[in-house]
């Protein structure tokens, strides 16, 4: 047996398949400084509900995305972050074409992965996806990838 995968496997053996704690997303949060325009683009733009921070504290929006997963947005004047596009939300919907129509329809950009405006990536599972970006400069997958 090639020695590097053994610590691996016995921790595989020991603690079993990550499926066993049946983990679902809670939740993702991003910074932003901009706090209000960026609520409204995930508002009105990706047409999230918006939900009430429990202690309807200020410098939180809160999102509802599917379920019970939610985007909670995060106001800090004084943290940059670093923005890349490997490093994105991800959001899937049958309704590709209708969301495409909806982002041209507001002047919003978009583009395949390698940075081509106004294309859609075939990825070679048959999934289409493209990406764009949010006030913030934070970057978003949208795809048509069917989910069970």
């Amino acid at each position: 047996m090639y020695k590097p995968l053994l610590p691996f496997l016995c921790l595989f053996i020991l603690y079993g398949n990550a499926q066993d704690f049946d983990f679902q997303i809670d939740h993702s949060s991003v910074i932003v400084n901009d706090l209000d325009t960026t609520a409204d683009f995930y508002a009105n733009i990706l047409k999230l509900k918006e939900i009430p921070h429990p202690d309807k504290a200020p410098g939180f929006r809160w999102f509802l995305v599917q379920g019970n997963s939610q985007l909670h947005l995060i106001y800090k004047d004084t943290v940059v972050m670093k923005k890349h596009k490997s490093m994105h939300l991800c959001l899937s919907t049958p309704h590709l074409d209708s969301f495409i129509k909806h982002l041209e329809s507001n002047k919003v950009a978009y583009e395949d992965w390698p940075g081509i405006k106004g294309a859609v990536t075939l990825r070679s599972d048959g999934v289409r996806q493209i990406y764009l970006r949010d006030p913030e400069g934070y970057w978003i997958e949208v795809n048509n990838a069917k989910h069970h």
